[in-house]
């Protein structure tokens, strides 16, 4: 843009009128250049504006000069003026006064006396004490021709009105203001923008530093095993996190509901301390018990300071930030920082941080608790149902020791005596082990004792306790297996599983009795045990689900866990069970895998079986067999 006025009309030649004309381009030009000057090293707009109005009020003889500027938004001109050493503002409705009237028109306004002209308002002339005669006003465009504001001179003083060279020169000089004002306005927006973006990256920055440390805590806190685990993962982090020295973590206790106060130093990061706590004692006690935030610069000096708790750190206590962790109906503990590094205090973004740890420490507390919760319940709901297995096992040794008693108190041989009593000492100890077995799941402990097992001794021992269980009833008792086998399992759960088919298949045939049928066999490397009745067969409505915990067909004192046990044994040896059933009866086929042979075993043509073993008795008293 040039800095250059148009021409001037400076009235008809006349002796020294020419040199006076050029001494008015020289100042105009003059003027133009220290505004042209100013515009390109500096955007100060007050500086510019004042340049420019103190320039154009010189070039034209005018008596003073404003600038208003337009609200777009409030459709107003707005200025400011200097009253009586008040700096007041001034405004006027677009197309009110001679300035809105300029603004509304975009054209000049040349007037010899203003309060002569209908669109002139007094109102300003009465509160300054100022009485305006001549006027111009011209309006401010921008480099896209858009009104941006007024510029005005008022009173020339050396002559009544202003000409049309004043209007010239203040085309041009509005021009200038014009670019000096959007040249600031563009600057001003450069640089809150500017502003707006670095306080955005300062706030994504903190964002992302946020979510780091709340997605390193929650990884800690879920990893975490133990109350002191958790309490270590949310204090090593929110620590360094906050730049503090310290942190705590005080929470009440589950089994108890006592508080217990944990204190962690960046100094001993190795150390965890901790502090009882009593309802209300100490920054934390009162954190919990008011469910407020605590924010304290000199901490020590506080009554709420305890010596026992807070006194029990290392360093005085001098800043603090304590936040409740919340919970229903009332917090479920409090953390806490100390003394931030170096000569800061804690900051609103501390606190923010200390809160957002906080909702996310509560939470993880929660869930651990109802996990441990959740787990006490399981494993007393196990060991209830162990001990529902084991009362179910009692029946088959405490029938052999009824019925052992019974036979002993009957007969007056010696031996009988003896041999029942080492039935009954045998049946001790299957009790003992299901107590041993008991106490190893309460500890967490559980072992399948597998061992070599001859078939003879083992089948002859089961056939004597089933014999005592069907004493009395109309059942035909069958025993076939291999006398030369050998085999690995555990001994005394493989006999509770039989037992279990057992007692199955002799409730299954009920009164009407029929055929118990026990057979072993190996069977490429598999141990399989059958046992099979001549019963109705199991019902079709529990076919499916029929090794599922209590899971029974409506026997009168069944519990539903003989066949739910039968499988888990069966399980623990790597093997499985199966059932089929008819009209006609059941088979419970149970297969243990077996490690190769230490011997070779017979031919399978030829197999050296024991003749079946039948027992038929009518009710009554009868002698159990011989002790082998």
């Amino acid at each position: 843009m040039s800095s250059e006025p148009g021409p001037l009309r400076v009235g008809e030649p006349h002796d020294g009128g020419l040199a006076e004309a050029l001494r008015r381009e020289q100042r105009v030009s003059s003027a133009l250049r220290e505004v042209g000057i100013a515009l390109g090293s500096t955007l100060d707009l007050d500086d510019l504006l004042e340049l420019i109005l103190e320039k154009l009020t010189l070039l034209v003889d005018a008596d003073r000069a404003t600038l208003y500027l337009l609200d777009e938004e409030r459709r107003e001109l707005v200025s400011r003026l200097v009253v009586g050493g008040e700096v007041r503002s001034m405004r006027m409705k677009v197309g009110h006064g001679l300035a809105g009237a300029v603004a509304l028109s975009g054209k000049p306004i040349r007037v010899r006396d203003a309060s002569k002209d209908p669109r002139f308002e007094r109102d300003w002339d009465l509160l300054i004490g100022y009485r305006t005669t001549s006027m111009l006003a011209a309006p401010l465009k921008n480099h896209l021709g858009r009104t941006i504001g007024v510029i005005q001179v008022l009173n020339k003083t050396t002559a009544d009105e202003f000409t049309d060279a004043d209007e010239a020169i203040l085309t041009a000089l509005s021009t200038q203001a014009a670019v000096a004002i959007d040249n600031s306005r563009l600057f001003l927006s450069l640089i809150q923008k500017n502003k707006q973006l670095s306080d955005t990256t300062d706030q994504l920055e903190r964002r992302v530093r946020d979510l780091s440390l709340l997605f390193e805590l929650e990884r800690a806190t879920a990893r975490a095993t133990s109350l002191d685990g958790l309490v270590r993962a949310a204090l090593e982090r929110i620590t360094p996190a906050c730049d503090a020295r310290a942190a705590a973590l005080a929470l009440a206790t589950e089994e108890t509901g006592d508080l217990l106060a944990f204190f962690f130093d960046r100094d001993k990061p190795e150390e965890l301390l901790r502090v009882s706590l009593k309802a209300g004692e100490g920054f934390l006690g009162q954190t919990i018990q008011s469910g407020l935030e605590l924010v304290l610069t000199h901490a020590v000096a506080d009554p709420r300071f305890s010596a026992r708790v807070e006194g029990s750190l290392p360093f005085v206590v001098e800043s603090l930030l304590a936040a409740p962790l919340d919970g229903e109906p009332q917090p479920v503990g409090a953390l806490a920082l100390f003394n931030p590094q170096g000569t800061r205090p804690f900051d609103d973004e501390d606190l923010a941080i200390l809160r957002l740890v906080a909702a996310n420490v509560s939470t993880a507390v929660r869930l651990f608790n109802a996990n441990s919760a959740r787990e006490r319940e399981e494993r007393l709901g196990s060991i209830g149902r162990l001990l529902s297995q084991v009362i179910h096992d009692f029946k088959s040794p405490m029938t052999v020791i009824s019925g052992c008693v019974q036979l002993m108190a009957e007969t007056d041989s010696k031996a009988q005596r003896h041999a029942y009593s080492e039935e009954i000492l045998k049946q001790f100890d299957v009790l003992t082990g299901m107590q041993r077995e008991v106490l190893e799941f309460a500890r967490g402990q559980r072992s399948t004792f597998v061992r070599r097992v001859y078939m003879r001794k083992f089948f002859q021992d089961l056939e004597k306790q089933v014999q005592l269980e069907i004493e009395g009833k109309p059942i035909e008792l069958e025993v076939e297996v291999d006398s030369k086998l050998v085999a690995r399992f555990d001994e005394g759960r493989v006999a509770r599983a039989i037992h279990n088919l057992a007692r199955n298949a002799i409730e299954a045939m009920g009164e009407a009795g029929g055929r118990l049928t026990i057979k072993a066999s190996l069977e490429h490397a598999d141990l399989v045990i059958r046992v099979s009745d001549t019963g109705p067969g199991v019902p079709k409505e529990i076919e499916g689900r029929l090794f599922q915990s209590f899971v029974t067909a409506g026997k009168k004192h069944g519990t539903g866990l003989g066949l739910a046990i039968v499988k888990k044994i069966a399980e623990e040896h790597a093997g499985s069970v199966s059932v089929r059933s008819s009209s006609r009866g059941a088979t419970f086929v149970m297969t243990l895998p077996q490690a190769p042979p230490e011997q070779p075993q017979p031919p399978r043509e030829q197999p050296s079986t024991r003749p079946a073993r039948k027992s038929n008795r009518p009710p009554g008293r009868s002698q159990p067999p011989k002790a082998e």
